[in-house]
Formats: structure tokens, C-alpha cells, sequence
């Protein structure tokens, strides 16, 4: 059984101003190697859907409903703008380069707990089927929904009816999904990489409300973890009508690197964020393109807009709790917040990337 989440710090906990490379004292108390490769791919995808189902409690708690970077676009916004308020300016930012339309129905792969999944449903009236390989994700997800429309709900309800006190939950329909805003939200638990052979499965897609076809498949910081991406990027090209978008945000390793580099920075970081070998952004690119897809937004590098995000994490899990609950979960646990200081790294030298780009079909 999970230990139950710490609680997170206050919105104003400060920054503790550390180079990349420094070792915290607690970081040290639980030392573990790290840089190991991974054995097999299956078994690399069992400790991630193990990884998701243990910790999401904790990710929410430490970092909020949106398990991804935040974007600050100026050093004003990174003087001025909280995790949170980061967080939405990238949703922000995809939805830019992707010219994404209100009311679209989305395929939303590697949805977390469903924070972006809830966003362009409440905000653009999208219809969003949120994937996740975690059922505890899947879990949350809905929790989280039918939380935020039961409250949309009251609200509505006693603006109508100053007497209404009504908590009722809010119900899902025959295809699991949750009216929310102007749109609706449903989650599934799948391997992302069955979405070829589950598209015309009413189990998973239901039959009623969507079909099998989506105006966009949204992919943000989960394709990285995938081992075949050449099959995701062939899937989402045959999940998606004509004129559909693939949006994708994700981490990439930069080009040229030397061995020493690769082995200092890039290594610790596939292996404590139980990621396969990382590529670089034209290697998407091309992926993109032999899948039958146009380049609609050329990969658009933020790597020092994001790295903000990382000095913040570092910041957040400086807590005593929160390394023992790694520590329980053996050497996995530990190498994840060890490879929070090589994100740091990765970032201050150039070695670790990040970029948003979008595909057309």
C-alpha cells in the first residue's frame, strides 16, 4: 500500500538558489546509482505503469492537477508567474502552434490525472478521451472531474435557484463521459501502444458520442516514455480524420553529443525517468513524416522558457517524507528524484531539451 502523500509546500515557499550540479543534503542520505540501462522494454513499461499508480498521489500534491512544465515566455512572467499559472501558459502555447478549434474532439494520450484533459474541455468545449497506462490515474482523473463539474454544477444551480444547496455528484454517461464546461471529459486505462488494435473498440472508445476518428490527438511529455514511437506517430496518424492535428510537447536529448556528455547527463536522466533511449527533435520530425503527417508547426525549442519548472521541483521534494516513501519503493524511487538534479544539469548546459511542435494529416 502507497504511504499517504505529504502535503504540499505553501504557493510562496521560495526558491532555494542551487547550481544544477549541487547535491542536497537529503539527496545524499539515500545515494543510489544511477545511469543504469534498462533491461527489457516490457519490463521498463511495468515499472512505469508501477511508477504512476504509486506516486500520482504524490504528484498531485507536490505539483498540482498538471503533471507536465511549466512555460515562462519572458523574465517578467518568471519573476511574476506561479507553477500553476506556468502550467496553463504551455497548454496555452500547444494550443497556439496547433490552431486546435473549439469543440474538437481530442484523443488526449498519457493524460496524467487529467489537467489538460479538463482544461480544453471546460475552456474550449472540446470533447477529450484522456488515455493513461495507470488505473490509479485513471482513478484520480475522474475523482478530480466529477469534483470540478459537481461544483460547476452548484454553481449553476444556485445562480438559478438562490436556495439550491444540491452536492449530488455529477453522473458519467452511457460512454463514461463528464459533461464539464461547454464539453465533456472521459478517461481509460491503455497502453498507448494497443491504440492501433482498441480504435474500433466500443469498450474502449465507446459508440455513441465520438467513433473512432479524432480532430486532434494531444500528446504532452508521455511520448518519451513510449519504446516504439515509430508505431505511436503511425497510430496517431490513423486515429486522426483528414485535416486532424497530432500536438506534441515532449523532452528530447540534443544533437551531437558527445559520449561523456551522454553518459554525464543524458543517461541518469533515461534511466531515473524510466524513459528508452531519448531522441532528438528532427528525429520526431521525421518520424511524423514517414507516418504520412505534414509538419503544420516546425519544432519550436522553450528548453530556457521550461527549466524553470525543474529548479522548483528540486525545491518541492526537499522533503524528509517524501525520500523515505522513495526509499521504500527501492532503487526506481530513489534514481527518479536523483535524476530531478541531471534535469537540472541537462538544462544549464544545453545536453537536455524541450520543444512543442504539431503535425497535420
Amino acid at each position: 500500500m502507497a504511504a499517504s502523500p505529504v502535503d504540499a509546500p505553501a504557493l510562496a515557499t521560495p526558491i532555494v538558489e542551487t547550481k544544477p550540479s549541487e547535491v542536497s543534503e537529503l539527496s545524499k542520505e539515500y545515494d543510489a546509482p544511477i545511469g543504469i540501462a534498462h533491461t527489457t522494454m516490457q519490463a521498463l513499461k511495468d515499472r512505469i505503469k508501477k511508477h504512476y499508480d504509486l506516486a500520482s498521489d504524490y504528484y498531485l500534491n507536490l505539483w498540482g492537477e498538471h503533471i507536465h512544465h511549466g512555460y515562462w515566455a519572458t523574465e517578467q512572467s518568471k519573476a511574476t508567474d506561479s507553477k500553476e499559472e506556468a502550467q496553463i501558459n504551455l497548454i496555452r502555447l500547444l494550443l497556439d502552434i496547433s490552431q486546435l478549434a473549439p469543440g474538437s474532439h481530442v484523443l488526449d494520450v498519457g493524460c496524467g490525472i487529467g489537467g489538460t484533459s479538463r482544461f480544453l474541455a471546460s475552456q474550449l468545449g472540446c470533447t477529450v478521451t484522456g488515455i493513461t497506462i495507470s488505473g490509479k490515474q485513471v482513478e484520480m482523473a475522474t475523482r478530480l472531474t466529477k469534483t470540478e463539474a459537481t461544483k460547476e454544477s452548484s454553481i449553476i444551480g444556485s445562480s438559478s435557484k438562490p436556495n439550491n444547496t444540491s452536492n449530488d455528484v455529477v453522473a458519467e454517461d452511457a460512454d463514461g463521459f463528464i459533461r464539464l464546461g461547454k464539453g465533456m471529459v472521459r478517461f481509460v486505462e491503455l497502453d498507448a501502444e494497443k491504440l492501433g488494435e482498441s480504435s474500433s473498440n466500443p469498450a474502449v472508445f465507446g459508440n455513441t458520442a465520438i467513433g473512432s476518428k479524432f480532430d486532434a490527438v494531444w500528446i504532452s511529455e508521455a511520448l518519451s516514455h513510449f519504446p516504439n514511437k515509430a508505431l505511436f506517430f503511425r497510430n496517431a496518424q490513423s486515429m486522426l480524420r483528414e485535416g486532424g492535428k497530432l500536438v506534441l510537447a515532449d523532452w528530447f536529448k540534443a544533437e551531437g553529443l558527445d559520449q561523456s556528455k551522454f553518459d554525464a547527463d543524458i543517461k541518469p536522466i533515461e534511466d531515473g525517468m524510466l524513459l528508452p533511449p531519448l531522441c532528438t527533435q528532427p528525429e520526431y520530425v521525421q518520424l511524423a513524416k514517414d507516418a504520412g503527417l505534414k509538419v503544420l508547426s516546425a519544432p519550436k525549442d522553450i528548453s530556457q522558457e521550461v527549466a524553470k519548472t525543474w529548479d522548483i521541483s528540486w525545491t518541492l521534494v526537499q522533503k524528509p517524507a517524501l525520500w523515505a516513501f522513495a526509499g521504500g519503493q527501492g532503487r526506481d524511487g530513489i534514481a527518479f528524484l536523483q535524476a530531478f538534479r541531471a534535469m537540472r544539469r541537462g538544462y544549464a548546459d544545453g545536453s537536455f531539451r524541450y520543444a512543442v511542435m504539431a503535425f497535420e494529416k
